[in-house]
């Protein structure tokens, strides 16, 4: 939608938002940077970094209240569970509404008139219009342009490659329960010194997070990043076992497809619809105007 507008096939937008957990890979950083420096800059477009903090530093934090991970639960009994999504909510829907709520003149806790309303535009294509959601606050209209467009997202990919833009990585927290078998896979074959703190990660919370544990909410079972319920350097990430289809069947249903161990949770850790259309409102980028 960046390039699009930037090229003037779309309005240009006023402002770009990039909503940062301080924990995304190092892909998507350079990418966004070179997005800036390359595409945004020269249209005019600010793009905008907000943030509620590091996601990573503040789950090993005993002192920073925590919006939790969804993470893989081994309970006492053997049986399996998985802790609730919180982390969307604190490090991407609130720094946007934020920013927005800065952009339009009315910050927390003002009152925002019915008349002032900023446009957003969410990059959902025709693949994913379930996805397509009104704004939970009437300060924000939602608009879907590439589902205006008819583009699907082999669309967005030839429009991207034809920029020379291919590469576009995927925006993700580096330790999202969420990952795929393939998506780990990248991680530790590309970038070992990522696949190093992911492990460290991982091995770290096995008894919840740094604050629960401080104010004596200690996790009872065990918590793992990989679906496996195993430590993540001992998953087996390289191919999909059955007692991991048979885990999946139990947790999203009987029409899972095993695809998703290897391609992650339909919708990742996306706001807009999260393991089954949760309570999200709001992309992790955003173009408003």
């Amino acid at each position: 939608m960046l390039a699009l507008s930037a090229e003037g096939i779309l309005p240009k937008v006023d402002y770009a938002i990039f909503a940062d957990t301080g924990w995304e890979p190092k892909a998507v950083y350079s990418h966004l940077d070179r997005l800036e420096r390359e595409i945004a800059k020269p249209a005019g477009i600010p793009i905008l970094r907000v943030s509620s903090g590091n996601i990573r530093k503040d789950a090993l934090d005993p002192h920073h209240r925590f919006a939790s991970m969804p993470l893989y639960i081994l309970n006492q009994d053997g049986k399996a569970g998985m802790t609730r999504r919180q982390c969307t909510g604190e490090y991407k829907i609130k720094p946007i509404k934020k920013k927005v709520r800065e952009l339009l003149g009315y910050p927390y806790p003002a009152r925002i008139p019915r008349e002032v309303f900023v446009e957003q535009w969410v990059g959902i294509s025709t693949d994913e219009f379930h996805r397509a959601k009104d704004a939970d606050v009437k300060y924000m209209r939602n608009r879907h342009p590439l589902i205006d467009m008819g583009w699907s997202r082999s669309d967005c990919v030839r429009y991207l490659s034809s920029l020379g833009l291919a590469d576009t990585p995927k925006s993700s927290c580096l330790g999202c329960p969420f990952h795929g078998n393939a998506q780990w896979r990248l991680i530790r074959d590309t970038s070992p010194s990522e696949w190093e703190d992911v492990v460290t990660f991982d091995a770290a919370i096995r008894k919840g997070n740094a604050r629960a544990n401080a104010t004596g909410n200690r996790l009872l079972g065990e918590a793992f990043l990989h679906r496996s319920r195993v430590p993540l350097g001992e998953a087996p990430i390289d191919h999909v076992t059955a007692a991991e289809w048979v885990a999946l069947q139990q947790e999203i249903g009987t029409d899972a497809d095993a695809s998703q161990l290897e391609e992650g949770v339909p919708d990742g850790c996306s706001p807009w619809a999260c393991r089954g259309e949760t309570d999200a409102v709001q992309d992790d980028f955003g173009l408003a105007s």
